[in-house]
């Protein structure tokens, strides 16, 4: 995150999940609907995508780089791994 200030971070939980707190500057898109929302996103960007233990951003992930996106990674064990390292959490 500090190499590169200008990556997009998405949580990719339900509203419900993320209105519970999330990563400082998360977008919310419901990994459900992310295909839906690909066409907005910028494929040369670069994402961090979070959800609550790992499972739904590392699928988001594949889904991302199967679209061309080549710079997308996930936080490894979610939010409960961001929260448990003491990192930063907003919307609690």
């Amino acid at each position: 995150m500090k190499q590169d200030p200008t990556f997009v971070i998405i949580d990719v939980r339900r509203p419900d999940e993320y209105a519970g707190g999330h990563i400082p500057g998360a977008i919310n898109i419901d990994s459900t609907h992310l295909s839906e929302h690909l066409e907005s996103l910028d494929p040369d960007g670069t994402y961090l995508l979070c959800c609550q233990r790992g499972g739904r951003s590392a699928g988001a992930r594949e889904v991302m780089e199967k679209a061309g996106f080549r710079e997308v990674y996930d936080v490894k064990g979610g939010m409960s791994a961001w929260q448990a390292a003491g990192l930063p959490v907003t919307g609690v």
